[in-house]
């Protein structure tokens, strides 16, 4: 196990509370994302734009906004946020389990997007053929299609995890900056800066962070590639045949 002793406990807390949210945000919108990317790949109605739409606005969206608009849902008074409360006991704001949840929001487009580039790439007609075989569509998509996008499904996986990991607009609206509880790397920094002496343990944290990003972005495209070499596909479409005189 690689050696924190040089953080401090505060330090090391806030990033075991980071690589928690993360875990979690992503364990709840892989399952997800999946879903969209093949409803976004394989639906041909109009209204996938407002579908569309709506799955990256997130992107393109002030963090603040969408950590405000998640408060009016899932706060304690929100209409979400009550029923959970009343029903199950599940409190999203000023928790860590709505930094999670903060987390997902903000990573769903980055999630989302390579893998409905992968469903795309995935020949269609392959799944006809296993239909005429009198394969069901649902075994068709798990032995097929799915094993096909496969690598678009870790790299998104992958990226959705280093976007968990840095989240800060929104988590620092929805769930605030709570020591032990809500306070991620990214609220740590930003604790540290506006403290007298936190130069240094920011800067620490921050090369943490870094590394984290730059860890899986390299880690992102080595198993993409590995996937694509396994799985028989070509990362550079093939040129089309030049045409005699």
């Amino acid at each position: 196990m690689t050696d924190l002793s040089w953080l401090g406990v505060a330090e090391r807390d806030a990033i075991g509370l980071s690589l928690q949210v993360a875990a979690t945000a992503l364990a709840g919108l892989l399952p997800i994302s999946i879903l969209l990317g093949w409803v976004l790949a394989r639906w041909r109605s109009r209204a996938r734009i407002v579908l569309d739409v709506a799955v990256h606005l997130p992107l393109v969206m002030p963090p603040v906004v969408t950590g405000y608009l998640l408060l009016l849902a899932f706060g304690r008074k929100g209409a979400i946020g009550s029923l959970l409360d009343q029903l199950f006991g599940l409190v999203f704001a000023f928790r860590w389990t709505g930094a999670a949840l903060a987390a997902a929001v903000m990573a769903l487009p980055l999630v989302v997007r390579p893998i409905r580039l992968a469903f795309e790439a995935a020949d269609p007609r392959l799944n006809q053929a296993a239909a005429g075989l009198g394969v069901a569509p649902w075994r068709a998509f798990l032995t097929i299609t799915l094993p096909l996008a496969l690598p678009g499904i870790l790299a998104g996986t992958i990226l959705g995890f280093a976007k968990c990991l840095g989240e800060f607009g929104a988590t620092v609206t929805f769930v605030s900056n709570i020591p032990g509880e809500t306070r991620t790397l990214s609220l740590a920094v930003q604790t540290l800066l506006s403290a007298p002496g936190g130069d240094g343990p920011a800067l620490r944290l921050a090369m943490v962070g870094i590394v984290i990003a730059i860890g899986a972005l390299v880690l992102a495209e080595i198993v993409t590639q590995s996937m694509r070499r396994r799985l028989g596909l070509s990362a550079v479409p093939p040129s089309r045949p030049r045409r005699l005189a």
